[in-house]
């Protein structure tokens, strides 16, 4: 069983999907199959993750036999915390945190600035972090594609 403080499936492959993409050079589609494969995430699951990715507008794909998937924006402005949010929506350490008081004790609850600063410095070190410097040097490729301009023959 997960501990409940335990980040989800969800959460790890998006991640993992993630830093793949961000260790590729810029503009460069990986094929679907390859991302789950080195990244050692199932593909349904994986499939399911990189749609979300995509409807939140942090990743790109595209269809056809050179199709895969690549990142919207550069790796540097793509925090850890956005993916997160793209894949399980905000975060919330406790119920309390979400706005909407979901406890019927008042806001004076002395567990509440413990949850409430504890909440504050996770997200603070996830809006930090960010996907360039996430990429790990092992999914980079061995050689580097070809620009455009090289293959049209320029």
């Amino acid at each position: 069983m997960q501990h409940p403080l335990q980040i989800s499936r969800r959460i790890e492959y998006g991640l993992r999907a993630m830093v793949c993409l961000a260790a590729q050079p810029e503009g460069r589609v990986m094929p679907f199959r390859e991302i789950a494969r080195r990244m050692n995430v199932p593909q349904d699951f994986l499939a399911k993750i990189l749609k979300q990715l995509v409807t939140r507008q942090l990743a790109m794909s595209t269809r056809g036999a050179r199709g895969g998937y690549r990142l919207a924006r550069p790796s540097k402005e793509i925090t850890f915390l956005e993916v997160i949010e793209a894949v399980e929506g905000p975060v919330v350490v406790n119920l309390c945190q979400d706005g909407h008081d979901a406890c019927r004790l008042s806001r004076g609850c002395t567990l509440y600035g413990v949850w409430k600063r504890g909440q504050e410095r996770m997200l603070d070190v996830y809006r930090t972090a960010t996907l360039d410097q996430l990429a790990m040097a092992e999914l980079k490729p061995e050689q580097p594609l070809p620009s455009a301009a090289a293959a049209a023959g320029a």
